[in-house]
């Protein structure tokens, strides 16, 4: 004799039949359309329409079907978001902002760690753009060249965040690593520093705001800048290490620049822990303005990109470039700018 199941009525083998969008209509007392466009289009419904839909959504425990509504659009409403790493919050508030205005738009996102590998951006991607992705976006310009092809095929809105390249594949909304570079040196020396050290990861864009500072203190007259290159990604680690091998080399230099707020932490650890006092024997520069920056002991100086307002920017151009596909002919680039930030390390 066969076994009877053990499932209840309520279990996935009892055929109850789906919820469906007239369903949640009729609890909300709208018209299907509406919580359709509610789901997938919310800025074109009211709020008063949204927040119907929105509370039978979850008094009927409704999940929408996203890639039945992406068939019959032709539109996944999905952007796919690539980043180096989440081991530290350097791209935190971009990516927040960025993913905020998408899903107030009804696009849902997803998050892919490249591992700093532009050959790992490339497995990423071919997996990828099998899901049709509404948008993509890159951090950084340096991509393999079949990751150039497959994209400029693909006919995908792409932005490449964080740099400005001289090859845009469509869209670059970001800052000049290295007229970072060169403002962090004229800033220093201009503060009277002429010995100086430099700690970085060793990221390509971290290497590109190093070389550009090394060039430009080259250029007035400085050489001699010892350099430790630590592993991605960034850590306090990396700037206690950093710091540990700059003293080994002998004299401490005048001032530290770091790649990031992470190292220049990491480097004022280290100080206290050996008794450098800092600015008095040690100046310390880091790099993004972390939300702790202005808070540790002494506050960082640092170099603010206003990772929000490029999240913002980023969304906006995709949002722009969903609704009119065929108004943009020609790659669009957007300097978002930098701000040196003094406190009390410098």
């Amino acid at each position: 004799m066969a076994r009877k199941s053990s499932k209840t009525a309520s279990g996935p083998s009892s055929g109850t039949p789906a919820l469906t969008l007239i369903d949640v209509a009729k609890v909300a007392g709208v018209s299907p359309i509406t919580v359709s466009r509610a789901l997938h289009r919310p800025e074109i419904v009211s709020e008063a329409a949204r927040e119907k839909v929105l509370a039978a959504v979850k008094a009927t425990g409704y999940v929408p079907n996203m890639l039945a509504g992406g068939l019959a659009s032709n539109k996944s409403r999905l952007v796919a978001i690539f980043l180096p790493t989440i081991a530290h919050s350097i791209f935190a508030d971009t990516v927040q902002a960025l993913i905020d205005q998408l899903t107030a738009s009804g696009y849902q996102t997803m998050i892919g760690l490249t591992g700093y590998s532009p050959e790992q951006e490339e497995q990423l991607l071919a997996a990828v753009l099998g899901r049709r992705p509404d948008g993509i976006v890159l951090t950084g310009t340096l991509h393999t060249e079949e990751s150039r092809e497959r994209l400029s095929r693909s006919s995908i809105p792409v932005v490449e965040a964080w740099e400005l390249g001289t090859e845009p594949i469509d869209m670059q909304i970001g800052f000049s690593h290295e007229a970072v570079g060169r403002a962090m040196a004229d800033y220093l020396y201009g503060k009277g520093y002429r010995q100086f050290g430099l700690v970085s990861v060793d990221d390509i864009r971290a290497l590109k705001r190093g070389r550009a500072l090394l060039d430009q203190l080259a250029s007035l007259g400085i050489t001699d800048v010892p350099v430790e290159i630590m592993q991605t990604p960034a850590t306090l680690l990396s700037g206690r290490e950093g710091l540990r091998q700059l003293k080994g080399r002998g004299s401490l230099p005048e001032v530290v620049v770091c790649s990031s707020d992470t190292v220049a932490q990491g480097i004022l650890a280290e100080a206290a822990s050996q008794g450098i006092k800092v600015p008095e024997e040690l100046a310390v520069l880091g790099f993004g303005d972390l939300s702790s920056a202005a808070h540790v002991y002494p506050a960082l100086s640092t170099v603010n990109v206003d990772g929000a307002r490029m999240g913002k920017l980023i969304a906006k151009a995709l949002l722009a470039r969903f609704q009119n596909p065929d108004q943009y002919t020609e790659p669009v680039q957007l300097d978002t700018g930098f701000t040196i930030v003094e406190r009390s390390t410098t």
